[in-house]
């Protein structure tokens, strides 16, 4: 399980065998926000806290290039 801050909220993602899911503790629940399978485009864009509406920018930022690289690998 790991954790990151983002918009001064801190998310936890957790691996359940090919998903991640990432959450957030709200009082005393826990409040779910993706259900990603692992290594799609969108839990890329989520770990490294890239926008997911524009592709222009994320055709412009470097880790979206190794990360399409490093899939051609396995």
């Amino acid at each position: 399980m790991g954790n990151f801050i983002r918009n001064g909220k801190v998310f936890f993602r957790i691996r359940i065998d090919d998903l991640r899911v990432y959450f957030e503790k709200v009082d005393i629940s826990l409040h779910c926000h993706f259900i990603l399978q692992k290594n799609s485009l969108n839990d890329f864009l989520i770990r490294c806290k890239m926008p997911s509406s524009s592709d222009a920018v994320l055709e412009n930022h470097q880790n979206f290039w190794e990360y399409l690289e490093s899939l051609a690998k396995k």
